[in-house]
């Protein structure tokens, strides 16, 4: 009979000092142990008269190690200051926040200080320290000492270790979900949907690492020339609040996977998550130093993009935002990569299903309590279909639970602060000032719970009778208010779906096929759907048009992590 195969982990010889151990395998093959050998050995364990080669007895000093090597991992995943529980209202936190050489540190300087919130019950779960200049500082040369190591590791190096963190993510998905939960509202149903894409997206660019390659030209009288392509630097990533742990990870995995250290700044509104990505590198195997940390607001991000040793920003937010960046970045002559807003359109034709077209227009406006860039907003119903569409989307809007983002029933959690639930409700009352009518939701929401009685949460809102001229219909609102707009002809609502300064996404529902792909190749956004929507694979680039998205990211559109190097022989 053919012996079984196992497979395990060996270790090579050290590794030059600073640079990570590579981890190799072989194949071990060893005959399976016979069934009455092993309940011998075991009767003889139990009389005390036989121990393991080189064991010693129960509870003597060769086992301790073992025991230590078991529990170490875990007892400093239960580190000081964290009040973790699963409940609503409880968590608080009082570790560092900022992450540099490998640890959490506090900043040297910046002074200011920011109440980091649960939306869920508007407790402050912590304080956040801005990071001044000599902090922004000590970060990029800690990165910047790391890349010298990492950028010379091979990319079959790079992928072991990024697949690596893949792991751990993927294993500690319900905790990193939580956290996200609790700092930025969204339902825990949603949360570990983000954190499967988020070790999806490390898996992905893992398997690129080993295939980023140059060119060899052969040139007449037998010269050639060659091309390497070849990391930046320190890249810097500036993230949102709605989807914190997430764009940590679409934006470190590519700049990684190509050789690159990376200083990464989330957004102060939700600072919590990214602490647990910048740790789960370390622990995978990146050199200590290669992604850091560093909180703050606008100045801290103005210190990252003046920073004359920042070879590379990337950053998601709001337009003007982006605008203020890209002016940094010049100055510099330094590469952006911009994940902006979106106002995209949604066109809804008679001839759909128009059930999968009402579930698609719910995933389109209130995924994540309606703040997202690329949630199309303005939905165009032909006419023919009108009322009844609207009434299905009303009813099923009415029934979208509301509550305790930790629940397993929720659906629709809490906006992310009363400054932004304030700002929505605005838009709101503007819309039926202007003429829209309130066709359901709008109202602030109070949940039954006393402990969500502070949090920021409200009804979702369809408007009905919206015109293309109002302002809920031509400004990003950002929360969970959907506008719906009558059109007659496929030629009418192409023009006025590309009517917009914006140009991220669109989406299409019909059962004509032909119609399908016609209408997407005239809409100008850079990401368009077909009977679906917001289903963004890691494979594919994310990107749009105008003021949207002037560069994109994501699939392999994110080879700009590295520039090519030319050479004549």
């Amino acid at each position: 009979m053919r012996k079984p195969t196992t497979f395990q982990p060996s270790r090579s010889k050290p590794c030059a000092a600073g640079q990570p151990e590579p981890r190799r395998y072989r194949w071990a093959v060893r005959s399976p142990p016979s069934r009455e050998g092993a309940l011998e050995r075991r009767r003889r364990r139990e009389r005390g008269s036989v121990r393991r080669r080189g064991a010693e007895p129960r509870g003597g000093a060769r086992c301790r190690p073992m025991v230590l090597a078991f529990l170490l991992p875990r007892l400093r995943r239960l580190q000081p200051g964290l009040a973790m529980s699963t409940a609503t209202g409880t968590f608080s936190l009082q570790q560092p926040l900022n992450y540099r050489a490998g640890g959490r540190v506090q900043p040297v300087d910046g002074g200011q200080t920011e109440d980091v919130y649960e939306p869920a019950t508007g407790r402050v779960i912590t304080k956040l320290l801005c990071s001044g200049e000599k902090e922004v500082d000590l970060a990029v040369q800690s990165a910047k000492a790391a890349f010298q190591t990492w950028s010379r590791t091979s990319g079959m190096e790079r992928c072991r270790v990024l697949l690596e963190a893949a792991r751990l993510i993927r294993e500690r998905r319900d905790e990193i979900a939580t956290l996200e939960t609790i700092n930025n509202g969204k339902s825990i149903f949603e949360a570990r949907v983000d954190i499967d894409i988020s070790w999806q997206c490390l898996e992905y660019y893992a398997g690129l690492a080993g295939s980023l390659a140059g060119e060899h030209i052969q040139l007449p009288g037998g010269s050639f020339g060659y091309t390497r392509r070849e990391p930046l630097g320190v890249c810097v990533g500036i993230g949102a609040w709605n989807y914190p742990f997430q764009i940590a990870c679409w934006k470190s995995a590519p700049a990684l996977a190509c050789g690159n250290a990376m200083v990464f700044k989330p957004s102060p509104f939700t600072p919590i998550s990214v602490l647990k990505l910048a740790e789960i590198f370390t622990e995978a195997g990146v050199p200590k130093g290669l992604f850091n940390v560093v909180q703050g607001g606008a100045a801290t991000g103005q210190f990252l993009c003046h920073h004359p040793d920042v070879a590379k920003i990337s950053f998601t937010g709001s337009v003007p935002t982006g605008v203020k960046i890209m002016e940094m970045a010049a100055k510099g002559i330094k590469p952006v990569t911009l994940e902006l807003g979106g106002k995209s359109p949604l066109i809804i034709f008679s001839d759909c299903s128009l059930e999968n077209a009402v579930n698609g227009a719910l995933m389109a406006n209130f995924l994540t309590q309606g703040e997202v860039c690329c949630n199309g907003t303005r939905v165009f119903v032909e006419r023919k279909i009108l009322d009844t569409f609207t009434k299905e989307v009303v009813k099923r809007t009415q029934k979208i639970k509301i509550g305790d983002p930790l629940q397993e029933d929720t659906r629709m959690g809490a906006l992310i602060n009363r400054p932004h639930l304030e700002r929505v409700q605005r838009f709101i009352k503007q819309a039926e000032e202007q003429g829209a009518q309130v066709l359901c939701g709008g109202d602030l929401y109070v949940p039954e719970d006393p402990k969500l009685k502070n949090g920021f949460y409200m009804q979702p809102c369809v408007l009905g009778n919206c015109r293309d001229d109002m302002t809920c219909v031509q400004e990003e609102i950002f929360g969970p208010v959907m506008s719906i707009l009558p059109f007659d002809t496929e030629e009418e609502v192409v023009e006025r779906a590309n009517n917009t300064k914006f140009g991220l996404a669109g989406g299409v529902f019909t059962r004509d096929i032909q119609k399908a792909h016609r209408v997407v190749a005239a809409l100008k956004a850079g990401m368009c759907f077909i009977n679906n929507y917001n289903v963004s694979p890691v494979e594919l680039p994310f990107g749009g048009y105008k003021s949207s998205d002037p560069a994109g990211f994501g699939g392999e559109a994110n080879a700009s992590h590295m520039e090519p190097l030319h050479l004549f022989v």
